[in-house]
């Protein structure tokens, strides 16, 4: 099981700031996890439309596409973030 955590837009369209899953295997890839997201409902797949203007990270730390996510892993998904 992995702890996903939504920020912004992406929270808004899944309708969830955070929750439990179990990902079809572990570990898989970052990229693996954008491809499973979208078939856990409507929200999610909305929120993935946009795919290539998300901005993932694992454990506190931004990740790849390659990146590997473990059981036990913390995963946020987000929108880039600018500041001022």
């Amino acid at each position: 099981m992995i702890r996903l955590l939504y920020f912004a837009w992406v929270r808004a369209q899944i309708g969830l700031d955070e929750e439990r899953q179990t990902p079809p295997k572990s570990p898989l890839t970052v990229s693996e996890m954008l491809d499973w997201l979208p078939t856990l409902g409507k929200g999610h797949a909305a929120a993935l439309e946009q795919r290539a203007r998300l901005r993932v990270a694992v454990n506190q730390e931004f990740a790849e596409p390659d990146t590997l996510i473990h059981a036990g892993d913390e995963v946020a998904v987000f929108p880039p973030v600018t500041g001022g």
